[in-house]
């Protein structure tokens, strides 16, 4: 089972529509990217199907063992090694102790981390403290997985080496992906689907399917990056004029 979303409408107390009649059906295995600028209700979008937020309107559906979340901050706790935060997700989760160790060595392997399990935070890059967060989502072992702007902080010599790190690994556990970000080029490297949101409330404005052919042809990319960063600055200024006005 994936995620489903019908006519799902979020407002806060005291502020206008954040996301507005949102629909859309992401298949399970599925791996899509939910792009926006800023402000147009994408963590808002990820917090309703973790369940961290009840819509206003409309309904969703989720796979019954809910989904992980990955958020652009690590969040380690700095005083255990990369294996131990692990361990700790398996342990909160009920995995059974004589089995976590084979359990988080797994992991680690699966992240590119074989090598660093008794490493503190303190002593990973940016981008290896990126991967135990992921091994560490993937502890949970929910099929869903919510990825918010996971890479935006990174340097972008590290974030293409995640970006296909993370295209491997979806291949290999065959998850649900959805993967917010306001970068375009990530969008298309990443995705099978990529849902368009605009600006404030978020609707969805476009959609439009990534295959294999336009992902690795460097012209045909581009010219979609192009089509999409055109979209996404004409909302940008429409809420700014909006914001202006009100």
């Amino acid at each position: 089972m994936g995620v489903e979303l019908h006519e799902v409408s979020l407002s806060y107390p005291g502020t206008d529509l954040v996301i507005d009649s949102l629909t859309a059906q992401i298949d399970d295995g599925e791996f899509v990217a939910v792009l926006g600028a800023s402000g147009c209700g994408k963590s808002s979008l990820l917090n309703m199907i973790a369940g961290l937020l009840q819509p206003t309107s409309g309904w969703l559906e989720v796979p019954q063992d809910g989904a992980a979340f990955m958020f652009q901050d690590a969040n380690l706790l700095p005083w255990l090694s990369a294996a131990d935060n692990i361990s700790l997700a398996l342990k909160l989760g009920g995995y059974p102790a004589d089995l976590r160790d084979a359990r988080v060595a797994q992991l680690l392997n699966l992240v590119q981390l074989g090598h660093a399990g008794q490493k503190k935070p303190h002593e990973l890059s940016g981008g290896m403290r990126q991967r135990v967060a992921l091994a560490r989502s993937l502890a949970q072992d929910r099929q869903v997985l919510l990825m918010d702007e996971p890479f935006a902080a990174l340097d972008a010599i590290t974030r293409d080496m995640l970006h296909e790190e993370l295209r491997s690994l979806w291949q290999q556990t065959g998850k649900t992906i959805i993967f917010v970000t306001h970068n375009v080029r990530e969008a298309i490297r990443l995705a099978g689907r990529i849902l368009v949101l605009s600006s404030h409330p978020g609707r969805i404005l476009e959609t439009r399917r990534i295959s294999a052919q336009l992902r690795n042809d460097p012209a045909q990319a581009a010219a979609l990056a192009d089509e999409l960063t055109t979209i996404l600055r004409k909302e940008q200024r429409k809420h700014e004029r909006t914001s202006a006005a009100g």
